[in-house]
């Protein structure tokens, strides 16, 4: 069976179509420009995450998300939960039980994380992965590759009417925007701003740099053989996996940091609850026979 590895970032997903509707409104200004067919529209920041909040619901509906007590999510709570907010930036995670290898996020602040990368990374290294996927957010690529996907799909579907408000989106709608999204890749100066991003994130939460460099050994290694033009088309725009490796080995080594990374233990089942065997004496009396 020949394997299909989905590089880390990219967003993979299948969209049903169907006649259902998810409420977004976008106000005027984009009704006006979707009428006028203005390519050059822009969506704001709050248009964006509305848009990405409802295509990655539907995902959610599509993929098996890990139940609360599963140990995939016990994991991420274990390791992410305590970084879903920072400066300018609010996230809601899930895991998806996919074997595929991937992670991303999207304008809203949706991270999902696929099963099949918790089972290749430790705790750093998926730290490191999850970080880079912040970075997207953070520096608004997320809001950038939603923008390109509304522009290429909704304008050009013409998904226009008269009234005064976009008052929704179909699925079908979304589904498209979703497809636009799969194909659509950051720059190159974006992913290597988002692995910056990473490694500071690292290093500011007192974690080990090294794990950075680690897990871009592990996507190389993946790329190498059969699946290796596969994922040079897919990476075409990006650095390649053992560049970004290099960099993340150079930032630390500048730092004073670096050191061979040793992968830990990878556990992702939930911890087996140990119970203590309560022993009871019993209390031998003697009685002494009168005489």
């Amino acid at each position: 069976m020949k394997k299909k590895f989905i590089i880390v970032g990219l967003l993979f997903a299948t969209f049903g179509v169907t006649k259902m509707t998810a409420q977004i409104n976008f106000g005027d200004k984009a009704i006006g420009a979707v009428q006028k067919g203005v390519t050059a529209f822009t969506l704001t920041n709050a248009d964006a995450a509305a848009l990405s909040k409802e295509a990655v619901a539907k995902m959610d509906t599509e993929n098996e998300v890990a139940g609360p007590n599963d140990g995939y999510t016990l994991r991420l709570n274990r390791v992410f939960g305590k970084h879903s907010t920072g400066e300018g930036y609010t996230l809601n995670y899930k895991v998806y039980k996919v074997k595929d290898v991937n992670a991303f996020a999207t304008a809203d602040g949706s991270v999902r994380v696929f099963s099949g990368l918790m089972d290749i990374m430790d705790d750093n290294e998926l730290l490191a992965v999850i970080g880079h996927e912040i970075g997207h957010v953070a520096n608004n690529d997320s809001r950038d590759a939603m923008r390109a996907a509304y522009q290429k799909e909704a304008l050009i579907d013409g998904a226009s009417s008269q009234s005064t408000k976009i008052a929704a989106v179909t699925d079908s709608q979304l589904g498209k925007i979703g497809s636009a999204l799969i194909d659509s890749k950051h720059s190159r100066k974006q992913e290597s701003e988002a692995d910056l991003f990473a490694y500071n994130f690292l290093k500011k939460n007192g974690y080990d740099v090294n794990a950075e460099e680690s897990a871009f050994r592990i996507l190389a290694k993946m790329s190498e053989g059969a699946e290796a033009s596969f994922i040079e088309r897919m990476m075409s725009s990006h650095p390649d996996s053992k560049q970004r490796a290099d960099d993340a080995k150079k930032r630390a080594e500048k730092d004073g940091l670096y050191k061979p990374y040793v992968q830990q233990k990878i556990v992702n089942t939930v911890p087996v609850a140990t119970t203590t065997k309560k022993t009871t004496t019993t209390k031998k009396t003697t009685t002494t026979k009168k005489k």
